[in-house]
């Protein structure tokens, strides 16, 4: 991506890398990512979904889990930030994603993200998955390349 997006999704990959210490170079990235978006510098937009990806992902598929007070903490401060656009879908949302992952043979869940994203007019993401996000008007970018 040549220009910086005015505002981008991102992925639970990359909010769960701003709080694992088991990979340093990757947390001081993304944490800079999240304290970009924080302070209202960047725009980023996630959504319920990745919300609680990241919150089971804290909790339980880390290296060093954290307790399940201190996900909730974290979960909590990107739901009350101003700074981050919170976003949900619909059972219509479902119904496309579930049609997208069958003809473009995409993880469900990743074709949740993308049909949630083009209903809310967002074109670009944030993650390390760029392959399942890589199609329609959508720009993804890894931020560790």
């Amino acid at each position: 991506m040549n220009a910086e997006p005015k505002e981008f999704f991102v992925d639970s990959n990359i909010l769960v890398y701003a709080f694992d210490e088991s990979e340093p170079k990757k947390r001081l990235i993304a944490k800079k990512i999240v304290e970009d978006i924080t302070k209202g510098e960047k725009k980023g937009i996630v959504s319920n979904q990745v919300l609680g990806e990241l919150f089971f992902a804290l909790t339980k598929k880390i290296e060093k889990p954290l307790k399940k007070e201190t996900a909730q903490i974290i979960i909590n401060g990107l739901i009350d930030s101003v700074h981050w656009k919170k976003v949900n879908y619909s059972v219509h949302t479902v119904s496309k994603a579930i049609e997208i992952s069958i003809k473009e043979n995409l993880p469900f869940w990743d074709s949740i993200i993308l049909e949630t994203m083009l209903e809310n007019k967002v074109f670009a993401i944030l993650t390390e998955n760029t392959k399942d996000f890589a199609s329609r008007q959508i720009k993804a970018k890894n931020p560790f390349k």
